[in-house]
Protein backbone atom coordinates (compact mmCIF):
# COMPACT_ATOMS: atom_id res chain seq x y z
CA UNK A 1 0.00 0.00 0.00
CA UNK A 2 1.35 3.59 -0.79
CA UNK A 3 1.58 5.37 2.48
CA UNK A 4 3.19 8.49 1.26
CA UNK A 5 1.36 11.43 2.07
CA UNK A 6 -0.86 12.81 -0.58
CA UNK A 7 1.49 15.37 -2.85
CA UNK A 8 0.89 19.54 -3.05
CA UNK A 9 -0.37 20.77 -5.68
CA UNK A 10 3.03 22.71 -6.27
CA UNK A 11 6.30 21.45 -6.60
CA UNK A 12 7.63 20.00 -3.22
CA UNK A 13 11.19 20.83 -2.12
CA UNK A 14 12.90 18.14 -0.36
CA UNK A 15 16.61 17.32 -0.07
CA UNK A 16 17.22 14.02 -2.21
CA UNK A 17 14.84 12.24 -4.77
CA UNK A 18 15.74 8.17 -4.94
CA UNK A 19 13.91 6.94 -8.46
CA UNK A 20 13.24 2.97 -7.26
CA UNK A 21 12.14 0.87 -4.75
CA UNK A 22 14.45 -1.73 -4.90
CA UNK A 23 17.31 -3.16 -2.87
CA UNK A 24 19.79 -0.42 -4.04
CA UNK A 25 16.98 2.46 -3.30
CA UNK A 26 15.60 1.59 0.07
CA UNK A 27 19.31 1.30 1.16
CA UNK A 28 19.83 4.64 -0.04
CA UNK A 29 17.05 6.17 1.41
CA UNK A 30 17.90 4.20 4.65
CA UNK A 31 20.62 5.78 4.65
CA UNK A 32 20.12 9.41 3.64
CA UNK A 33 17.31 9.19 6.50
CA UNK A 34 20.45 8.87 8.74
CA UNK A 35 22.02 11.82 7.32
CA UNK A 36 19.14 13.67 8.36
CA UNK A 37 18.06 14.83 4.71
CA UNK A 38 14.26 14.55 3.86
CA UNK A 39 13.56 12.27 1.41
CA UNK A 40 11.32 11.19 -0.88
CA UNK A 41 11.53 7.49 -3.26
CA UNK A 42 9.40 7.32 -6.07
CA UNK A 43 8.61 3.64 -7.45
CA UNK A 44 6.55 2.94 -10.78
CA UNK A 45 5.43 -0.39 -9.45
CA UNK A 46 2.39 -1.12 -7.10
CA UNK A 47 4.85 -2.29 -4.13
CA UNK A 48 8.23 -2.12 -3.65
CA UNK A 49 10.90 -4.79 -4.58
CA UNK A 50 12.63 -3.61 -7.95
CA UNK A 51 13.64 -6.67 -9.65
CA UNK A 52 11.70 -8.87 -7.19
CA UNK A 53 8.66 -7.29 -7.52
CA UNK A 54 8.68 -7.26 -11.54
CA UNK A 55 10.05 -10.82 -12.76
CA UNK A 56 7.58 -12.92 -10.82
CA UNK A 57 7.89 -15.81 -13.65
CA UNK A 58 7.69 -19.07 -12.79
CA UNK A 59 11.02 -20.49 -11.59
CA UNK A 60 12.67 -16.57 -10.84
CA UNK A 61 14.99 -17.34 -7.96
CA UNK A 62 18.12 -15.74 -7.07
CA UNK A 63 22.03 -16.95 -8.20
CA UNK A 64 23.94 -16.06 -5.51
CA UNK A 65 23.67 -17.86 -2.45
CA UNK A 66 20.74 -16.36 0.27
CA UNK A 67 22.63 -15.61 2.82
CA UNK A 68 25.09 -13.96 1.21
CA UNK A 69 22.49 -12.61 -1.53
CA UNK A 70 21.82 -10.36 1.53
CA UNK A 71 21.89 -6.44 3.15
CA UNK A 72 24.85 -6.76 5.13
CA UNK A 73 24.64 -3.11 7.13
CA UNK A 74 23.01 -4.31 10.22
CA UNK A 75 24.17 -7.42 12.36
CA UNK A 76 20.68 -7.49 14.22
CA UNK A 77 18.99 -8.00 10.66
CA UNK A 78 21.61 -10.98 9.93
CA UNK A 79 20.41 -12.66 13.01
CA UNK A 80 16.85 -12.19 12.63
CA UNK A 81 16.58 -13.68 8.88
CA UNK A 82 16.56 -17.23 8.46
CA UNK A 83 16.40 -17.97 4.72
CA UNK A 84 14.80 -21.74 3.78
CA UNK A 85 16.95 -22.34 0.93
CA UNK A 86 19.90 -22.57 -0.74
CA UNK A 87 19.35 -19.83 -3.40
CA UNK A 88 15.68 -18.02 -2.65
CA UNK A 89 13.05 -18.56 -4.90
CA UNK A 90 11.44 -14.55 -5.92
CA UNK A 91 8.77 -14.62 -3.73
CA UNK A 92 10.67 -15.59 -0.45
CA UNK A 93 13.26 -12.59 -1.66
CA UNK A 94 10.33 -10.17 -1.65
CA UNK A 95 8.96 -11.18 1.54
CA UNK A 96 12.49 -9.98 3.06
CA UNK A 97 12.58 -6.98 1.23
CA UNK A 98 9.58 -6.27 2.99
CA UNK A 99 10.47 -7.18 6.41
CA UNK A 100 13.69 -4.89 5.85
CA UNK A 101 11.02 -1.93 4.56
CA UNK A 102 9.02 -2.59 7.64
CA UNK A 103 11.66 -3.24 10.25
CA UNK A 104 13.36 0.07 8.92
CA UNK A 105 9.97 1.98 8.42
CA UNK A 106 10.72 2.45 4.80
CA UNK A 107 7.65 2.58 3.46
CA UNK A 108 6.47 6.01 4.42
CA UNK A 109 9.18 7.61 2.17
CA UNK A 110 7.91 5.72 -0.78
CA UNK A 111 6.17 6.62 -3.52
CA UNK A 112 4.20 3.86 -5.08
CA UNK A 113 2.58 3.66 -8.69
CA UNK A 114 4.52 6.95 -9.74
CA UNK A 115 6.94 7.03 -12.65
CA UNK A 116 9.42 9.65 -13.01
CA UNK A 117 8.98 10.76 -16.51
CA UNK A 118 11.29 14.44 -16.85
CA UNK A 119 14.24 15.32 -14.40
CA UNK A 120 15.92 18.77 -15.28
CA UNK A 121 18.67 20.61 -13.61
CA UNK A 122 18.56 24.38 -12.85
CA UNK A 123 21.15 25.67 -12.79
CA UNK A 124 20.50 29.33 -11.05
CA UNK A 125 19.29 27.26 -8.16
CA UNK A 126 21.53 24.51 -8.33
CA UNK A 127 18.43 21.65 -8.25
CA UNK A 128 16.55 19.36 -9.91
CA UNK A 129 13.05 19.08 -11.08
CA UNK A 130 11.24 15.91 -11.04
CA UNK A 131 8.26 15.03 -12.86
CA UNK A 132 6.14 11.91 -12.75
CA UNK A 133 3.50 10.87 -14.35
CA UNK A 134 0.73 11.37 -11.97
CA UNK A 135 1.51 14.82 -12.01
CA UNK A 136 3.45 15.33 -8.80
CA UNK A 137 6.72 17.55 -9.25
CA UNK A 138 9.22 17.54 -7.09
CA UNK A 139 12.64 19.88 -6.23
CA UNK A 140 15.26 18.62 -5.25
CA UNK A 141 19.26 18.80 -4.69
CA UNK A 142 20.66 15.32 -4.98
CA UNK A 143 19.17 12.68 -7.24
CA UNK A 144 20.05 8.86 -6.70
CA UNK A 145 19.10 6.97 -9.53
CA UNK A 146 17.99 3.32 -7.80
CA UNK A 147 16.01 2.10 -10.81
CA UNK A 148 18.07 -0.90 -11.45
CA UNK A 149 20.66 -2.56 -14.11
CA UNK A 150 18.17 -5.09 -15.06
CA UNK A 151 14.77 -3.25 -15.37
CA UNK A 152 13.49 -2.08 -18.72
CA UNK A 153 12.33 -5.48 -20.80
CA UNK A 154 13.46 -5.80 -24.16
CA UNK A 155 11.05 -5.58 -26.83
CA UNK A 156 11.04 -8.53 -28.92
CA UNK A 157 10.43 -6.96 -31.61
CA UNK A 158 8.95 -9.82 -33.74
CA UNK A 159 6.42 -8.54 -36.76
CA UNK A 160 2.79 -9.77 -35.83
CA UNK A 161 3.10 -10.15 -32.32
CA UNK A 162 -0.40 -8.11 -31.33
CA UNK A 163 -2.01 -10.56 -34.28
CA UNK A 164 -1.90 -13.76 -31.54
CA UNK A 165 -4.97 -14.48 -30.14
CA UNK A 166 -4.00 -16.32 -27.44
CA UNK A 167 -2.03 -15.11 -24.08
CA UNK A 168 1.26 -13.57 -24.27
CA UNK A 169 3.42 -12.56 -21.19
CA UNK A 170 6.82 -11.00 -20.71
CA UNK A 171 9.30 -12.49 -17.83
CA UNK A 172 10.01 -9.31 -16.61
CA UNK A 173 6.38 -8.11 -16.60
CA UNK A 174 4.68 -11.07 -15.27
CA UNK A 175 1.11 -10.90 -14.00
CA UNK A 176 0.40 -10.67 -10.42
CA UNK A 177 -2.38 -13.11 -10.13
CA UNK A 178 -1.56 -17.10 -11.14
CA UNK A 179 -1.22 -18.33 -14.16
CA UNK A 180 -1.56 -21.89 -15.44
CA UNK A 181 -0.16 -23.80 -18.45
CA UNK A 182 -2.30 -26.72 -17.54
CA UNK A 183 -3.25 -28.75 -20.93
CA UNK A 184 -1.72 -25.75 -22.93
CA UNK A 185 0.46 -25.20 -26.44
CA UNK A 186 3.14 -23.45 -24.90
CA UNK A 187 6.23 -21.51 -26.57
CA UNK A 188 8.94 -20.01 -25.21
CA UNK A 189 11.16 -16.96 -26.82
CA UNK A 190 14.88 -17.17 -25.57
CA UNK A 191 17.12 -19.31 -23.61
CA UNK A 192 19.15 -16.49 -21.47
CA UNK A 193 19.11 -16.63 -17.36
CA UNK A 194 14.66 -16.11 -17.18
CA UNK A 195 14.25 -18.58 -20.19
CA UNK A 196 16.43 -21.26 -18.19
CA UNK A 197 15.01 -20.85 -14.67
CA UNK A 198 11.46 -20.89 -16.37
CA UNK A 199 11.88 -23.57 -19.36
CA UNK A 200 12.03 -26.59 -16.63
CA UNK A 201 8.52 -24.77 -14.83
CA UNK A 202 6.75 -24.79 -17.55
CA UNK A 203 7.16 -28.26 -18.88
CA UNK A 204 5.87 -29.56 -15.72
CA UNK A 205 2.48 -28.34 -16.65
CA UNK A 206 2.16 -27.52 -20.23
CA UNK A 207 0.51 -29.68 -22.75
CA UNK A 208 3.12 -29.40 -25.36
CA UNK A 209 6.13 -26.88 -24.95
CA UNK A 210 8.43 -25.58 -27.81
CA UNK A 211 11.23 -23.79 -26.69
CA UNK A 212 12.95 -21.16 -30.05
CA UNK A 213 16.62 -20.77 -29.42
CA UNK A 214 18.78 -18.07 -30.87
CA UNK A 215 22.03 -18.62 -29.08
CA UNK A 216 22.43 -21.72 -26.22
CA UNK A 217 23.33 -20.80 -22.78
CA UNK A 218 26.08 -22.28 -20.59
CA UNK A 219 23.75 -23.41 -17.90
CA UNK A 220 25.26 -25.27 -14.66
CA UNK A 221 23.38 -27.15 -12.09
CA UNK A 222 22.68 -24.93 -9.08
CA UNK A 223 22.19 -28.07 -6.63
CA UNK A 224 19.52 -26.08 -4.91
CA UNK A 225 18.09 -27.63 -1.87
CA UNK A 226 16.78 -26.52 1.70
CA UNK A 227 19.11 -24.94 4.48
CA UNK A 228 20.08 -26.74 7.74
CA UNK A 229 19.55 -25.51 10.80
CA UNK A 230 23.46 -26.40 11.57
CA UNK A 231 24.61 -24.39 8.60
CA UNK A 232 22.43 -21.29 9.77
CA UNK A 233 23.63 -21.13 13.06
CA UNK A 234 27.17 -21.89 11.73
CA UNK A 235 26.96 -19.06 9.20
CA UNK A 236 24.96 -16.38 11.67
CA UNK A 237 28.14 -17.25 14.39
CA UNK A 238 30.30 -16.04 11.69
CA UNK A 239 28.32 -13.20 10.04
CA UNK A 240 30.31 -10.32 11.19
CA UNK A 241 33.90 -11.57 9.58
CA UNK A 242 31.94 -13.17 6.54
CA UNK A 243 30.62 -10.04 5.52
CA UNK A 244 34.08 -8.16 6.12
CA UNK A 245 35.24 -10.64 3.95
CA UNK A 246 32.40 -10.20 1.18
CA UNK A 247 33.30 -6.08 1.34
CA UNK A 248 36.53 -6.84 0.40
CA UNK A 249 36.27 -9.76 -2.60
CA UNK A 250 36.67 -9.66 -6.21
CA UNK A 251 33.15 -10.20 -6.74
CA UNK A 252 30.98 -10.26 -3.40
CA UNK A 253 31.74 -14.04 -2.68
CA UNK A 254 34.11 -15.56 -0.28
CA UNK A 255 36.33 -18.06 -1.95
CA UNK A 256 39.96 -19.27 -1.82
CA UNK A 257 40.99 -17.58 -5.10
CA UNK A 258 42.97 -20.18 -7.77
CA UNK A 259 46.98 -19.72 -7.84
CA UNK A 260 47.45 -21.55 -11.13
CA UNK A 261 46.45 -21.40 -14.86
CA UNK A 262 44.04 -24.26 -16.35
CA UNK A 263 47.26 -25.12 -18.81
CA UNK A 264 49.61 -26.10 -16.27
CA UNK A 265 47.30 -29.13 -15.47
CA UNK A 266 47.06 -31.89 -17.26
CA UNK A 267 43.77 -32.94 -18.52
CA UNK A 268 42.85 -35.39 -16.23
CA UNK A 269 43.33 -32.76 -13.16
CA UNK A 270 41.56 -30.49 -14.83
CA UNK A 271 38.52 -32.34 -15.49
CA UNK A 272 39.02 -33.21 -11.65
CA UNK A 273 38.61 -29.58 -10.92
CA UNK A 274 36.07 -29.40 -13.16
CA UNK A 275 33.40 -31.68 -11.67
CA UNK A 276 33.97 -30.18 -8.06
CA UNK A 277 33.13 -27.14 -9.27
CA UNK A 278 29.95 -28.49 -11.12
CA UNK A 279 29.22 -30.61 -8.12
CA UNK A 280 29.62 -27.49 -6.00
CA UNK A 281 26.19 -25.68 -7.08
CA UNK A 282 27.77 -22.12 -7.32
CA UNK A 283 27.77 -20.00 -10.54
CA UNK A 284 31.20 -19.10 -10.27
CA UNK A 285 32.52 -22.43 -9.40
CA UNK A 286 34.22 -23.18 -12.67
CA UNK A 287 35.65 -19.81 -13.12
CA UNK A 288 36.99 -20.32 -9.68
CA UNK A 289 39.32 -23.18 -10.90
CA UNK A 290 41.85 -21.37 -12.68
CA UNK A 291 43.35 -18.23 -12.95
CA UNK A 292 42.93 -17.68 -16.80
CA UNK A 293 39.58 -19.18 -17.58
CA UNK A 294 38.63 -15.47 -18.46
CA UNK A 295 41.71 -13.91 -20.31
CA UNK A 296 43.10 -17.12 -22.48
CA UNK A 297 40.85 -18.57 -24.83
CA UNK A 298 42.83 -22.25 -24.83
CA UNK A 299 42.21 -21.83 -21.39
CA UNK A 300 38.76 -21.01 -21.38
CA UNK A 301 37.68 -23.71 -23.77
CA UNK A 302 38.91 -26.52 -21.56
CA UNK A 303 35.99 -25.23 -19.39
CA UNK A 304 33.35 -24.60 -22.53
CA UNK A 305 34.13 -28.16 -23.71
CA UNK A 306 33.51 -29.51 -20.47
CA UNK A 307 30.36 -28.20 -20.26
CA UNK A 308 29.58 -29.24 -23.75
CA UNK A 309 30.17 -33.02 -22.42
CA UNK A 310 27.83 -32.68 -19.51
CA UNK A 311 25.10 -31.18 -21.91
CA UNK A 312 26.15 -34.77 -23.86
CA UNK A 313 25.80 -36.68 -21.06
CA UNK A 314 22.08 -35.47 -19.82
CA UNK A 315 20.28 -34.41 -23.41
CA UNK A 316 19.60 -38.22 -24.83
CA UNK A 317 19.22 -37.22 -27.82
CA UNK A 318 22.17 -36.10 -29.84
CA UNK A 319 21.26 -33.26 -32.04
CA UNK A 320 19.34 -31.33 -29.74
CA UNK A 321 21.89 -31.95 -27.40
CA UNK A 322 24.17 -30.10 -30.15
CA UNK A 323 22.09 -27.51 -30.89
CA UNK A 324 21.62 -26.75 -26.69
CA UNK A 325 25.96 -26.73 -27.20
CA UNK A 326 27.40 -23.24 -27.19
CA UNK A 327 30.07 -22.34 -29.52
CA UNK A 328 30.01 -19.22 -30.82
CA UNK A 329 31.39 -17.32 -27.65
CA UNK A 330 34.11 -18.40 -24.92
CA UNK A 331 32.63 -19.43 -21.63
CA UNK A 332 31.53 -17.09 -18.78
CA UNK A 333 31.60 -13.84 -21.53
CA UNK A 334 27.95 -13.88 -21.87
CA UNK A 335 26.63 -14.18 -18.43
CA UNK A 336 26.15 -18.45 -17.28
CA UNK A 337 22.79 -19.45 -15.86
CA UNK A 338 22.08 -21.27 -12.78
CA UNK A 339 19.69 -24.15 -13.62
CA UNK A 340 17.48 -27.10 -12.01
CA UNK A 341 16.49 -29.75 -14.76
CA UNK A 342 17.32 -27.41 -17.51
CA UNK A 343 19.29 -29.64 -19.86
CA UNK A 344 17.24 -32.61 -18.27
CA UNK A 345 14.11 -31.24 -19.67
CA UNK A 346 14.80 -31.57 -23.53
CA UNK A 347 14.40 -35.02 -22.55
CA UNK A 348 10.36 -34.88 -22.11
CA UNK A 349 8.08 -36.40 -25.54
CA UNK A 350 6.41 -33.21 -25.10
CA UNK A 351 9.36 -30.61 -25.26
CA UNK A 352 10.64 -29.45 -28.46
CA UNK A 353 13.72 -26.58 -29.41
CA UNK A 354 13.56 -24.75 -32.53
CA UNK A 355 17.29 -23.48 -33.45
CA UNK A 356 16.20 -19.65 -34.49
CA UNK A 357 19.79 -19.90 -36.76
CA UNK A 358 18.62 -22.42 -39.37
CA UNK A 359 14.95 -21.86 -38.91
CA UNK A 360 14.21 -18.48 -38.28
CA UNK A 361 10.62 -16.25 -36.91
CA UNK A 362 8.79 -15.09 -39.79
CA UNK A 363 6.06 -13.81 -37.91
CA UNK A 364 3.54 -14.00 -35.12
CA UNK A 365 0.37 -15.26 -36.26
CA UNK A 366 -2.97 -15.69 -34.79
CA UNK A 367 -2.70 -18.93 -34.22
CA UNK A 368 1.11 -19.34 -33.31
CA UNK A 369 4.46 -18.54 -34.25
CA UNK A 370 5.17 -19.29 -38.25
CA UNK A 371 8.86 -19.99 -38.88
CA UNK A 372 10.86 -20.24 -42.02
CA UNK A 373 9.82 -24.13 -41.99
CA UNK A 374 6.23 -23.75 -40.82
CA UNK A 375 3.89 -22.85 -38.23
CA UNK A 376 3.82 -23.91 -34.57
CA UNK A 377 0.35 -24.00 -33.07
CA UNK A 378 0.07 -22.32 -29.52
CA UNK A 379 -1.92 -20.91 -27.10
CA UNK A 380 0.61 -19.00 -25.17
CA UNK A 381 3.38 -17.38 -25.74
CA UNK A 382 6.39 -16.47 -23.28
CA UNK A 383 9.11 -13.88 -24.49
CA UNK A 384 12.40 -14.32 -22.16
CA UNK A 385 13.94 -11.80 -24.81
CA UNK A 386 16.13 -9.90 -21.62
CA UNK A 387 16.77 -6.53 -20.82
CA UNK A 388 17.88 -3.31 -22.51
CA UNK A 389 20.95 -3.93 -19.30
CA UNK A 390 22.68 -1.33 -17.51
CA UNK A 391 22.07 1.89 -19.60
CA UNK A 392 18.28 1.19 -20.23
CA UNK A 393 16.48 2.52 -16.76
CA UNK A 394 18.27 5.47 -17.27
CA UNK A 395 17.47 6.81 -20.60
CA UNK A 396 13.97 5.56 -20.09
CA UNK A 397 12.94 9.23 -19.61
CA UNK A 398 14.06 12.55 -20.24
CA UNK A 399 17.49 13.55 -17.99
CA UNK A 400 18.51 16.84 -18.96
CA UNK A 401 21.55 18.47 -17.46
CA UNK A 402 23.55 21.72 -18.05
CA UNK A 403 23.07 23.41 -20.81
CA UNK A 404 20.27 22.06 -22.09
CA UNK A 405 21.82 18.73 -22.58
CA UNK A 406 20.29 15.46 -22.04
CA UNK A 407 21.75 12.47 -20.85
CA UNK A 408 20.23 10.41 -24.41
CA UNK A 409 22.40 12.75 -26.18
CA UNK A 410 25.57 12.66 -24.22
CA UNK A 411 25.45 8.86 -24.34
CA UNK A 412 24.71 8.21 -27.76
CA UNK A 413 28.08 6.95 -28.36
CA UNK A 414 27.79 4.77 -25.28
CA UNK A 415 27.66 5.78 -21.67
CA UNK A 416 29.72 8.16 -19.95
CA UNK A 417 30.42 9.05 -16.00
CA UNK A 418 33.16 8.71 -13.98
CA UNK A 419 33.44 5.86 -11.49
CA UNK A 420 30.31 4.55 -12.22
CA UNK A 421 28.87 7.20 -10.60
CA UNK A 422 28.21 10.37 -11.67
CA UNK A 423 28.04 11.72 -14.93
CA UNK A 424 29.17 15.21 -16.43
CA UNK A 425 27.68 17.92 -16.55
CA UNK A 426 24.57 16.31 -14.85
CA UNK A 427 25.30 17.72 -11.01
CA UNK A 428 24.34 15.80 -7.37
CA UNK A 429 22.92 13.15 -9.95
CA UNK A 430 24.15 9.79 -9.05
CA UNK A 431 23.99 6.28 -10.21
CA UNK A 432 24.04 3.11 -8.24
CA UNK A 433 24.49 -0.41 -10.34
CA UNK A 434 24.83 1.83 -12.95
CA UNK A 435 27.18 1.18 -16.17
CA UNK A 436 30.61 1.36 -16.47
CA UNK A 437 30.96 -0.33 -12.44
CA UNK A 438 31.12 -3.69 -11.83
CA UNK A 439 27.78 -3.98 -10.85
CA UNK A 440 26.73 -7.21 -13.15
CA UNK A 441 29.73 -8.88 -12.90
CA UNK A 442 29.32 -8.99 -9.29
CA UNK A 443 26.94 -9.67 -6.24
CA UNK A 444 24.89 -6.95 -6.49
CA UNK A 445 23.97 -6.84 -3.09
CA UNK A 446 27.47 -6.23 -1.99
CA UNK A 447 28.22 -3.76 -4.84
CA UNK A 448 25.38 -1.87 -4.21
CA UNK A 449 25.82 -0.84 -0.27
CA UNK A 450 29.59 -0.04 -1.78
CA UNK A 451 28.14 2.20 -3.68
CA UNK A 452 25.44 3.90 -1.45
CA UNK A 453 27.76 3.99 1.12
CA UNK A 454 29.92 6.07 -1.11
CA UNK A 455 27.18 8.39 -2.38
CA UNK A 456 25.98 8.89 1.28
CA UNK A 457 29.51 9.94 2.50
CA UNK A 458 29.50 12.15 -0.34
CA UNK A 459 26.68 14.22 0.61
CA UNK A 460 27.92 14.38 4.06
CA UNK A 461 30.77 16.13 3.38
CA UNK A 462 29.21 18.31 0.75
CA UNK A 463 27.17 19.00 3.58
CA UNK A 464 29.17 19.36 6.34
CA UNK A 465 31.73 21.49 4.23
CA UNK A 466 29.42 23.98 3.35
CA UNK A 467 29.31 22.88 -0.44
CA UNK A 468 26.35 22.48 -2.42
CA UNK A 469 27.74 20.93 -6.14
CA UNK A 470 29.47 18.33 -7.13
CA UNK A 471 29.64 17.56 -10.70
CA UNK A 472 32.53 15.24 -12.25
CA UNK A 473 35.42 16.81 -14.70
CA UNK A 474 35.14 15.68 -18.28
CA UNK A 475 38.86 14.35 -17.96
CA UNK A 476 38.23 12.81 -15.32
CA UNK A 477 35.04 10.70 -17.12
CA UNK A 478 37.03 10.15 -20.01
CA UNK A 479 40.02 8.50 -18.27
CA UNK A 480 37.64 6.44 -16.58
CA UNK A 481 35.54 5.53 -19.32
CA UNK A 482 39.49 4.27 -21.12
CA UNK A 483 40.11 2.89 -17.80
CA UNK A 484 37.01 0.38 -18.20
CA UNK A 485 37.82 -0.04 -21.76
CA UNK A 486 41.03 -1.36 -20.82
CA UNK A 487 39.99 -3.71 -18.05
CA UNK A 488 38.15 -5.41 -20.03
CA UNK A 489 40.03 -5.82 -23.01
CA UNK A 490 42.59 -8.25 -20.63
CA UNK A 491 39.61 -10.55 -20.50
CA UNK A 492 37.88 -12.48 -23.19
CA UNK A 493 34.40 -10.41 -22.33
CA UNK A 494 34.36 -8.33 -25.63
CA UNK A 495 34.85 -11.43 -27.68
CA UNK A 496 31.06 -11.94 -27.24
CA UNK A 497 27.55 -10.28 -28.88
CA UNK A 498 25.87 -9.81 -25.39
CA UNK A 499 23.81 -7.64 -23.33
CA UNK A 500 27.75 -6.72 -21.53
CA UNK A 501 28.12 -4.64 -24.88
CA UNK A 502 24.55 -3.81 -25.59
CA UNK A 503 24.56 -6.11 -28.68
CA UNK A 504 21.16 -7.54 -28.04
CA UNK A 505 19.40 -4.24 -28.20
CA UNK A 506 19.48 -2.99 -31.99
CA UNK A 507 20.95 0.40 -32.12
CA UNK A 508 22.26 0.56 -28.94
CA UNK A 509 26.30 1.25 -29.14
CA UNK A 510 28.80 -1.79 -28.59
CA UNK A 511 30.96 -0.61 -25.48
CA UNK A 512 31.57 -2.88 -22.70
CA UNK A 513 29.51 -1.62 -19.97
CA UNK A 514 30.65 -2.86 -16.78
CA UNK A 515 33.79 -2.47 -14.56
CA UNK A 516 35.91 -5.57 -14.93
CA UNK A 517 38.42 -4.88 -12.81
CA UNK A 518 36.68 -6.15 -9.86
CA UNK A 519 35.26 -4.86 -6.91
CA UNK A 520 37.92 -5.12 -4.35
CA UNK A 521 39.72 -2.96 -6.99
CA UNK A 522 36.60 -0.95 -7.29
CA UNK A 523 36.48 -0.21 -3.79
CA UNK A 524 40.37 1.19 -3.38
CA UNK A 525 39.77 3.51 -6.67
CA UNK A 526 36.69 5.15 -4.65
CA UNK A 527 37.65 5.79 -1.46
CA UNK A 528 41.03 6.99 -2.83
CA UNK A 529 39.62 9.36 -4.73
CA UNK A 530 37.05 10.40 -1.31
CA UNK A 531 40.28 10.76 0.47
CA UNK A 532 42.10 12.46 -1.75
CA UNK A 533 39.25 15.17 -1.64
CA UNK A 534 37.61 14.09 -4.23
CA UNK A 535 39.96 14.45 -6.98
CA UNK A 536 38.03 14.24 -10.40
CA UNK A 537 35.24 15.98 -9.32
CA UNK A 538 34.44 19.77 -9.41
CA UNK A 539 32.86 20.85 -5.73
CA UNK A 540 31.38 23.97 -5.34
CA UNK A 541 29.02 26.40 -2.80
CA UNK A 542 26.53 27.99 -3.94
CA UNK A 543 23.95 30.87 -2.36
CA UNK A 544 21.20 29.35 -2.90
Amino acid sequence: MDTAPDAPSAAHLVDAVVVGAGLSGLYQLHRLRELGLTTMVFEAGDDIGGTWYWNQYPGARCDVESMSYSYSFSPELDQEWEWSERYAPQPEILRYIHHVADRFDLRRDVTLRTRVTRAVYDENRHVWQISTDTGRTVTARFVVMASGCMSVPKDPGIPGADSFTGATYHTARWPREDVSFAGKRVAVIGTGCSGVQTIPVIAEEAAALTVFQRTPAYALPAHNRPLRGTEIAELKARYPQFRRAQRLSRGGTVFEPPTRSALEADEAERTAAYETAWDSGLLSGLLRTYTDILTNETANETVAEFVRSKIRSIVTDPATAELLSPRTFPFATKRPCLDTGYYATYNRPHVTLVDLRTTPIETITPQGIRTSEGEHALDAIVFATGFDALTGSQLAFDIVGKGGVTLREKWADGPRNYLGLVSAGFPNLFTVLGPLSPSVLTNIAVSLEQQVEWITDCIAHLRSNGLTEIDAVPRAEADWGARVAELAAQTLYPAAASWYTGANIPGKPRVFLAYAGGLDRYREECDAVAQSGYTGFALSATSS
